[in-house]
């Protein structure tokens, strides 16, 4: 290594540095025109953020800067200065005594009790011309904020991630292969500090041969090293529990924390909400991305079963928040369920995560509809936009509209349809095709209804992953959740392709149907509900996306039992008859009949056997009914000779026979299925 004609190791140390900063243009800019004593500058500036943000990287620069320009420079490092006026002055003080100074103190928060002192004794002392930096974990407390003395020469500076551009940058700069940036840069999220140690492993890796990982994910050793520096150590093991809370959820609320945690629960939020590394909105509090990641790294790693523990109590509560909330917090209940399955594969290229909306969802009003039918025009065309005018004029209250949050304009829209009986089907092929689909499988029985995401319109982002797509589709979610008596939910999309893989997985099944309306194909996508509810279906999915940990409680805090029921179509339900029959008096061969796990049977109470009796005695009750009663239970009976030889101890041509017989199942059959579809 060339250290150059008497240099010294420090003069390397410092060169790198140099190299290796990147971002920070505002808060330079602010420093610059402190140093230059612009008019509208501030002369102190309070630097604020988490540990391993960049304060110092930033403070370092800011030192260089001012040396540059010929100011002298007093560093005052909290760590190593003792918490009193005294000590604090005696390693200060030369910026009392000598103008044009710039002093920049870092790692505040070791000297926090020292904060009324400063403001009130230390900094008035400072003369004018003097910039001073005081950087440290903690904001300042916010009466020096409001206090009018200060209004003009404080400003307040919290320090963030880097952008994204600049961490790029930055790796870079410390040699960094290409093929590793996005892995690096999806779990740091800018954090400086990450960056750092996470570049360091990509490197060493390089050198070693070990192929780039698109999939990169951090050791141990990172870990490790990040978790004290990011969160410092929580004064209890319910400090640290309230964190991992945080990390999972989109936001914590003090609700969820109690849910989770007990009567500590408002002590807890309070303790979280003043961390540097927590952010709060009007929702909750939510950690920096890279705190969230290296906490749950760090608990799935050390123990797995409390791992799967904590998430399913969470899902629990979270989906009864779903289930229970008023109709006007469903979505953001629904948010905060899919955010905690986040991680499963389907959804990961479907979702766009955005801790402030950028839009939201509004009930659609009378003034609302011409709106709604342009943005159908738009994106589908005429045919469609009439299509839409008819269901606005039928259920307006199925409508939703979706306003930006910057404009409060339209821009997008989409219809939740809830038909109980057949509507709409000479206007809306789409809506006769999932009418097709249901009589061709399971009718709808008494009280029972449909439902039908009908339009998913953003002519920004077409049936794209958008922040208004992510709410039609948890709209979608949270009613099929909170639904009583669906039987079939349908979604329909563009034909192209695009959603079919997410759909599926989701066990939405492409139908058969391909409607065209406007000279555009459509796809239906369709759930029969009557087999196991949208509560159900939720718990065991959530238990199946866990990747590896143990299983999940349901919602009673029982594990989920296996569901055996099964939904049959009309042909197959008649079929399933006849073969039960044929076995009506040997149990092994009935008990396997698919009619045994059918809906007619699991409401009933009784055995398959017993049912079919049943339903063979109202054959009595029909006129003419005995002579079809005695050839049924003939023929079927344990001892039951040939159909030729029945017809014959029954004193009937085969042909007479035959038609009884006939007559006799299909009645049977119709009673059978009359109870499936009406309980």
């Amino acid at each position: 290594m060339d250290t150059g004609n008497g240099g010294s190791l420090g003069d390397l140390v410092v060169a790198a540095r140099d190299r290796a900063f990147v971002g920070r243009a505002a808060e330079r800019k602010l420093f610059r025109s402190a140093l230059a004593g612009d008019s509208d500058a501030s002369p102190v500036l309070c630097l604020h953020g988490p540990g391993g943000i960049g304060k110092s990287a930033l403070l370092r620069w800011f030192a260089r800067e001012a040396r540059g320009a010929g100011r002298p420079v007093v560093e005052v490092d909290g760590r190593t200065v003792a918490a009193t006026p005294e000590d604090f002055e005696l390693a200060a003080g030369k910026a009392i005594g000598e103008r044009g100074t710039v002093l920049l103190v870092d790692t505040f928060e070791q000297c926090q009790g020292l904060e009324h002192w400063l403001w009130e004794r230390f900094l008035p002392r400072l003369p004018v011309g003097t910039v001073a930096v005081i950087a440290g974990r903690a904001a300042p407390d916010p009466r020096w904020v409001a206090d009018p003395g200060w209004a003009n020469l404080l400003r307040v500076v919290p320090l963030r991630d880097l952008a994204r551009d600049d961490a790029a940058a930055f790796l870079r700069a410390r040699g960094v292969p290409a093929g590793s940036h996005h892995a690096l840069l999806s779990f740091t999220s800018g954090n400086p500090l990450a960056l750092a140690l996470a570049a360091a492993v990509a490197v060493r890796q390089d050198a070693d041969g070990t192929p780039q990982a698109s999939d990169w994910s951090p050791g141990r050793d990172v870990i490790a090293t990040l978790l004290p520096q990011l969160v410092g150590h929580p004064p209890s093991p319910a400090h640290r529990t309230a964190l991992e809370v945080c990390a999972q959820a989109d936001v914590t609320s003090e609700a969820l924390l109690r849910a989770m945690m007990g009567e500590d629960a408002s002590e807890l939020f309070a303790w979280l909400r003043v961390q540097p590394f927590i952010e709060a909105t009007a929702a909750g509090l939510f950690p920096h991305d890279v705190v969230r990641e290296v906490l749950a790294t760090d608990l799935r790693w050390r123990d797995p079963d409390g791992f799967a523990a904590l998430r399913g109590r969470m899902h629990q509560y979270l989906l009864g928040r779903v289930r229970e909330a008023p109709a006007a917090r469903m979505l953001q209940a629904m948010q905060s369920l899919v955010y905690l399955e986040r991680s499963a594969d389907h959804m990961s290229g479907t979702l766009v995560w955005q801790h402030e909306g950028v839009v939201r969802e509004m009930p659609c009003t009378a003034a609302d509809k011409s709106r709604v039918e342009e943005l159908v025009h738009e994106t589908e065309g005429a045919e469609s936009a009439a299509i839409a005018r008819f269901w606005l004029d039928r259920q307006p209250e199925a409508f939703s509209v979706y306003r930006s949050t910057r404009t409060d304009d339209i821009v997008a829209a989409s219809a939740w349809l809830r038909l109980g009986e057949p509507e709409g089907e000479d206007v809306d092929p789409v809506v006769a095709a999932a009418w097709a689909h249901t009589r061709a499988g399971t009718p709808l029985r008494s009280g029972e209804h449909l439902a039908m995401a009908r339009f998913f319109v953003d002519p920004q982002d077409y049936q794209r992953p958008s922040a208004a797509m992510n709410l039609m589709q948890w709209r979608v979610g949270g009613e099929i959740i909170r639904a009583d008596r669906l039987a079939w939910s349908f979604v329909v999309m563009r034909d192209d392709g695009y959603w079919d893989d997410y759909l599926a997985r989701s066990d939405m099944m492409p139908t058969e149907a391909r409607p065209v309306v406007g000279g555009h194909g459509y796809r239906l996508f369709a759930h029969d509900w009557r087999i196991q509810s949208g509560l159900e279906w939720t718990v065991e999915k959530h238990a199946a996306v866990q990747d590896g940990t143990a299983g999940v409680a349901s919602p009673d805090g029982s594990p989920p039992e296996p569901l055996e029921r099964l939904m049959l179509s009309r042909p197959e339900f008649d079929t399933a008859v006849r073969d039960a029959l044929r076995v009506l008096w040997w149990p092994a061969e009935l008990a396997a009949n698919p009619l045994s796990r059918s809906r007619l049977v699991a409401e009933d109470g009784r055995s398959l056997h017993d049912v079919l009796l049943t339903a063979i005695d109202t054959l009595l009750e029909e006129r003419g009914g005995e002579t079809r009663h005695q050839v049924l239970t003939t023929t079927y009976s344990k001892a039951a000779p040939t159909q030729e030889a029945v017809a014959r101890r029954l004193g009937m041509s085969f042909s007479t026979y035959r038609r009884h017989l006939t007559a006799a199942v299909h009645h049977v059959r119709d009673v059978l299925w009359s109870r499936e579809l009406d309980g």
